[in-house]
């Protein structure tokens, strides 16, 4: 289960991490809205953790012939997960590093021009200038940034690690026909 754990879950985080930071340096390029948005991270998250399901049923029909239950295959799914967070956030880190942390600037100031041009008032506009201002200061903060950069990832992982446990645990979904297994 170990090998299965490490080898998909730096996969997964590798493919993650690699599409959203290709994905911010277009944005920050001029390419559309929609390589910066909420969306495609959680789209590209969902796709990288697929890979939940491709080891879940990879262990399942060749380490333990057919058939798993749901503890186990939860918990394959939750190495993957946890792994493919702790990648994340070591990349995450090192793209921080080589832009000198430019990110945090850049990405409040983005929200600091949104406001401006949403129309609000000046009020708002200073109150989000405020914000911005705690969220730099926090972000530059490890302790602040480690567990706040895994948090964006791991939810979506836990997510399809239940799904694929509730699915895997039927030896009929997705079987091998190779194999001879009877519902346990």
């Amino acid at each position: 289960m170990r090998k299965i754990i490490l080898t998909y879950g730096a996969i997964t985080g590798a493919v993650i991490i690699l599409s959203m930071t290709l994905g911010i340096y277009a944005a920050q390029a001029g390419a559309d809205s929609f390589f910066a948005s909420e969306a495609l991270g959680y789209s590209i998250m969902l796709i990288g953790f697929s890979m939940i399901f491709v080891a879940t049923k990879k262990y399942r029909d060749d380490e333990l012939g057919g058939v798993i239950n749901f503890g186990t295959a939860f918990k394959v799914g939750l190495g993957i997960s946890l792994i493919a967070g702790v990648v994340y956030v070591f990349v995450w880190e090192i793209n921080l590093f080589l832009t000198d942390y430019a990110f945090i600037e850049e990405y409040t100031a983005g929200i600091i021009e949104n406001a401006r041009n949403s129309g609000f008032s000046e009020e708002q506009i200073q109150q989000t200038i405020e914000e911005m201002e705690v969220m730099k200061e926090r972000y530059g903060k490890v302790l602040f940034r480690l567990p706040m950069t895994f948090t964006e990832i791991f939810p979506v992982g836990l997510l399809i690690s239940l799904i694929s446990a509730f699915l895997f645990k039927n030896p009929r979904f997705l079987a091998n026909p190779n194999l001879n297994t009877t519902e346990a």
